[in-house]
């Protein structure tokens, strides 16, 4: 199969026995072709799409060598989910917003940054923003710590203006024509790693819309679910950080209201993001720049699992067929296994 995928390169036109493995991998893979409304009749006509496709991203985005890196990926997820993204869009008649939910490592960026490029070779302007870009300012974040030494780290439910989200999804949801639309952004560099707002972008009306962030889509639990919580939540006193969190997570039901759709980025451990973020900062170590201990690591990692515990807020989306429209399974090695639609337990 790679070796077909790397053909997409060459720029030849693949001979029929290829064309005949790629339609008996997808054949084979009933769940990947329910996930993306594949029907059996399309089939044929739908993959020489992606084919041709995949071979014009290649064409014109040597910038990126991811895209020759996670060719399998590239081709069971990237490219159809793109293709995908622009039939609902056309179907919507106005931009349509796409929810992206994944933890540390799970390839939130990489995604959207190669999502953007396919739609736009398919005449469709896509913008990314993260939950990150509707973070409160840092002076507002400083003074939230003095009233809750426990906020140690910018990231949960508490720590971003939800108002402004709201204003802007609507915005970008229902465009008044000739006016330009303002994005806020965030830089995490600033203040010795503390990230304060900058200058905020300007843009046309987007047909798509790509917000992604750790957390985008869960939903608040039952109080009782804190009652035996999975660890590192073993004391009192993470406990009632944890039940305060949830609650501060209702806040935002408003803003997934806005989304019209949500992918769930699963890794198939959770506790992958430990490993990943220990890669991360050993490449940025490596390249000269400073890093945190495993210690550090291991703290900072277990805040955020004290937060919003995978466990509780993410496994229950597994199975949300009613909130969620596709569960990527993240690999170890990060790269894509499963891609399926929730199915009701």
């Amino acid at each position: 199969m790679i070796e077909i995928l790397q053909s997409l390169a060459t720029g030849s036109e693949p001979p029929p026995e290829h064309w005949q493995q790629l339609l008996r991998h997808e054949l084979n893979n009933p769940a990947h072709m329910a996930a993306f409304g594949i029907t059996h009749e399309q089939l044929e006509t739908t993959i020489k799409q992606r084919y041709q496709l995949g071979r014009s991203l290649l064409k014109h985005n040597q910038d990126l060598p991811i895209l020759w890196e996670q060719l399998p990926t590239l081709w069971e997820f990237w490219l159809p989910l793109a293709m995908q993204l622009s039939q609902l869009r056309q179907i919507l008649n106005r931009p349509l917003v796409q929810g992206i939910l994944g933890g540390q490592g799970t390839g939130k960026t990489t995604t959207t940054t190669v999502i953007s490029r396919i739609l736009n070779l398919l005449n469709y302007q896509a913008i990314s923003i993260s939950i990150d870009d509707l973070y409160k300012t840092y002076a507002d974040r400083q003074r939230l710590r003095e009233q809750d030494p426990r906020l140690i780290w910018r990231g949960p439910p508490g720590t971003h203006d939800i108002d402004i989200g709201i204003q802007l999804l609507d915005q970008l949801r229902n465009p008044t024509p000739g006016q330009k639309i303002t994005i806020p952004r965030f830089d995490k560099s600033l203040w010795n790693g503390e990230g304060d707002r900058i200058e905020p972008q300007q843009i046309e009306a987007p047909d798509i819309i790509l917000f992604e962030g750790w957390f985008v889509g869960c939903q608040p639990v039952e109080d009782q679910a804190f009652n035996h919580p999975p660890p590192p939540i073993s004391t009192d006193s993470d406990r009632q950080f944890a039940r305060e969190i949830n609650h501060q997570l209702k806040e935002y039901l408003p803003l997934w209201e806005r989304l019209d759709r949500l992918i769930v980025l699963n890794p198939v451990d959770y506790r992958l993001s430990k490993q990943w973020r220990a890669q991360a900062e050993q490449e940025m170590k490596a390249s000269g720049k400073s890093g945190m201990t495993d210690t550090e690591i291991n703290q900072f990692v277990e805040y955020f699992w004290k937060s919003l515990h995978p466990e509780l807020f993410i496994n229950p989306l597994l199975t949300d067929s009613d909130r969620v429209h596709l569960v990527v399974d993240i690999q170890p090695d990060h790269s894509v296994g499963r891609v399926y639609k929730p199915v009701p337990r």
